[in-house]
């Protein structure tokens, strides 16, 4: 992100709430989508707090065929369960001495193969001691532990600056696993990755982890845009700064992307199910709604605009991409995209729907203050929860 994800400095996390993502000082505060910002009424929502002094935690899952449990992702390496609220004395996963921490590299992101119940199989993306991206597959050892002498090194990507690195990991509801990258970092994207199909870098990735395409250790989908040439077989969608959380909605299939902006915007990005193929986000052309300063030429595909963005200043200055909440706890956001602010703190939501909108501030009903918001996170039955400077919080009813 810039961390912005800033978000993940979680080491001075206080000190530098601005440099996973990019904090930047910037114009009068403001929050739309579609024609502009509406309040509507909800029921009560607020947020329970489930652990506390959960260190550098920037994710939080689950495994299917696991209701009661959930896993967390700690930057420095460590992958932790919290059973029936629990922490397990042992971590699940501990690659700790494997990577590169600290700024906006570490361990970023998890993701449980559909049939976990049965394979085993789950897959991470991490900075490596190099400081570049590697996407790997493990498999667990036991109901408690995974088996590192498993891991199987999917994808490597080089990273030329420290920061935009992306991280997240989410299966989509085809069954492939997509993959969040960041533009290679530095400002402005001065290598131009993200209008340049011909690079992983500033992209949703999508590859088949149950197949094999020549000599690599994934599948490319036939219907990628680029599976037949004119870009990289991997690439889904394009023109993406530092997308710091990606999800699909689970009723729907539809995709959300919280993306990172320069100085100015952030931006919440969305497409129906199916409809992310070969879009361009508009990346560096674009800086959400505005044409960005400096930028390159766009290539290929016309930018699809963000459905919501912020500017910086009292709204924030880095977004964190969430979920559309499709749980019971929490009927007041039932059917509604929950995203928030690393470093105001600030949530808001919006109606999931062909046309989302309009955003409505959910911040002063929760009964928290939150701060660095690193991530959501969505349990197996729908529940969503949020991790905000080292506690784990799940959204209930009043």
């Amino acid at each position: 992100m810039r961390f912005r994800p800033r978000h993940l400095a979680i080491a001075a996390l206080a000190a530098a709430s601005a440099s996973l993502a990019g904090c930047a000082a910037g114009t009068a505060a403001q929050a739309s989508a579609g024609s502009g910002t509406k309040t509507e009424d909800a029921t009560g929502v607020r947020l329970a707090r489930v652990r506390g002094n959960l260190g550098d935690a920037l994710y939080v899952t689950a495994a299917p065929g696991q209701p009661n449990r959930l896993y967390i992702v700690q930057q420095s390496g460590r992958i932790l369960i919290l059973d029936h609220g629990r922490l397990r004395p042992a971590p699940f996963l501990d690659i700790s001495a494997s990577i590169s921490s600290g700024g906006e590299r570490g361990l970023l992101g998890l993701a449980f193969h559909p049939d976990y119940a049965a394979n085993g199989r789950f897959y991470v993306d991490f900075t490596d001691p190099a400081g570049d991206t590697r996407v790997v597959e493990y498999r667990r050892a036991s109901a408690d532990r995974a088996d590192p002498a498993s891991a199987r090194t999917l994808l490597g990507i080089d990273q030329p600056f420290e920061n935009h690195n992306g991280g997240a990991l989410n299966f989509g509801p085809d069954g492939d696993l997509y993959v969040a990258t960041g533009d290679g970092g530095s400002g402005g994207d001065p290598n131009g990755n993200g209008q340049n199909t011909d690079t992983l870098l500033g992209k949703l990735l999508r590859i088949d982890v149950d197949g094999r395409t020549g000599g690599l250790p994934y599948g490319i989908p036939a219907d990628n845009p680029f599976a037949s040439g004119g870009g990289k077989p991997e690439v889904y969608s394009y023109g993406l700064r530092n997308p710091w959380r990606f999800s699909f909605d689970r009723l729907l299939g539809d995709l959300w992307i919280g993306d990172v902006g320069q100085d100015a915007v952030e931006e919440i990005d969305h497409r129906g199910k199916g409809r992310g193929r070969g879009v361009n986000f508009g990346w560096n052309a674009f800086e959400g709604r505005s044409s960005f300063k400096g930028a390159g030429a766009i290539r290929g595909a016309k930018p699809v605009p963000p459905v919501a963005q912020y500017s910086h200043g009292a709204a924030g200055c880095s977004v964190t991409g969430g979920y559309v909440y499709r749980g019971t706890r929490a009927k007041g956001l039932i059917g509604r995209y929950v995203y928030a602010d690393f470093c105001s703190g600030r949530v808001w939501s919006m109606r999931a729907a062909p046309k989302p909108g309009p955003v409505r501030e959910e911040t002063g009903r929760l009964g928290v203050t939150l701060s660095n918001v690193t991530s959501f996170g969505e349990g197996l039955g729908g529940d969503l929860y949020i991790l905000a400077n080292g506690y784990l919080y799940r959204f209930v009813g009043r």
